[in-house]
């Protein structure tokens, strides 16, 4: 069984930083994408940041420039480091994994529990 184990979460001043890891485990022949969703109350749930197998990074506007994902393909896992962080930066984190268990198989999509990230003095 697949699982994501999210770590990294909390609250931090405004302007301060964060960094989140995302390790995925269990039977996984590869890993197409990794990335980071998030979603505030009352509001829809988002794309920050996401990295594939290639390598390829991509971020939403709101975060360009302040966040950073990369990966270790060895451990499965990813990171999001988050700069500069500001109130509007507050929401539960989703870590998201698309994964195949074999190399005959489709893709699925795994989520995280969520970590909550709180910004605010």
């Amino acid at each position: 069984q697949v699982q994501l184990v999210e770590s990294g979460g909390g609250l931090v001043q405004p302007g301060g930083s964060l960094r989140l890891s995302c390790a995925a485990a269990g039977s996984i022949f590869s890993i197409s994408a990794m990335g980071w969703y998030r979603q505030a109350p009352g509001k829809q749930r988002e794309l920050v940041a996401q990295i594939t197998d290639g390598g390829s990074t991509s971020y939403a506007d709101a975060v360009k420039g302040r966040f950073t994902i990369s990966r270790d393909n060895a451990k499965n896992t990813v990171y999001l480091q988050m700069n500069s962080l500001k109130p509007e930066d507050t929401a539960e984190y989703y870590c998201h994994a698309n994964l195949a268990y074999t190399s005959r198989s489709p893709s699925y999509n795994f989520w995280g529990q969520g970590t909550q990230v709180t910004v605010s003095s």
